[in-house]
């Protein structure tokens, strides 16, 4: 049975990324034309490392700050979620080997504000950890969201 590979693993294999490339046609529609940037996880966790205590920023700002490193139009909605949760499971087995400093992936929120029920330990864990450092979290329906969050967002 083959063995799998740790969430830290994961973040270091680049898999010949970053990448440019254009926007494939399927994404046209939403996306328009032009190039899109498929960056390498490592890029995606160095970004979330920088958001400095009390402050937030959102999977689309990752994005922006990769296209426009790159060069590129827009930064790949689909790998730039992906990456932010390898990022947020090898912060977790960092933590749990004992080391300090860890990305601090609860300070990434989804668009528009919303917690991410797909990092470790759910929404729960991190509305745990954004109280804690002074963000009121509200639920709306079965979502959580970030009180105003603008006012503490980053541009990196």
């Amino acid at each position: 049975m083959k063995k799998r590979r740790s969430w830290r693993e994961k973040l270091t294999d680049a898999k010949d990324l970053p990448k440019v490339v254009a926007i494939p046609p399927g994404m046209r529609p939403q996306w328009g034309t032009g190039t899109l940037v498929i960056p390498a996880p490592i890029e995606v966790d160095q970004i979330m490392r920088k958001v400095p205590r009390g402050k937030l920023i959102t999977i689309n700002d990752i994005r922006e700050t990769l296209a426009r490193k790159h060069g590129a139009t827009i930064g790949c909605p689909i790998t730039t979620g992906i990456f932010a949760r390898i990022a947020a499971g090898a912060a977790e087995e960092d933590q749990a080997e004992g080391k300090k400093r860890i990305t601090p992936y609860w300070r990434t929120l989804k668009s528009g504000g919303e917690l991410n029920p797909k990092y470790p330990g759910g929404v729960e864990d991190q509305k745990a950890r954004l109280v804690a450092e002074g963000h009121t979290v509200l639920c709306r329906g079965k979502r959580f969201f970030v009180q105003e969050y603008e006012r503490s967002r980053v541009r990196i």
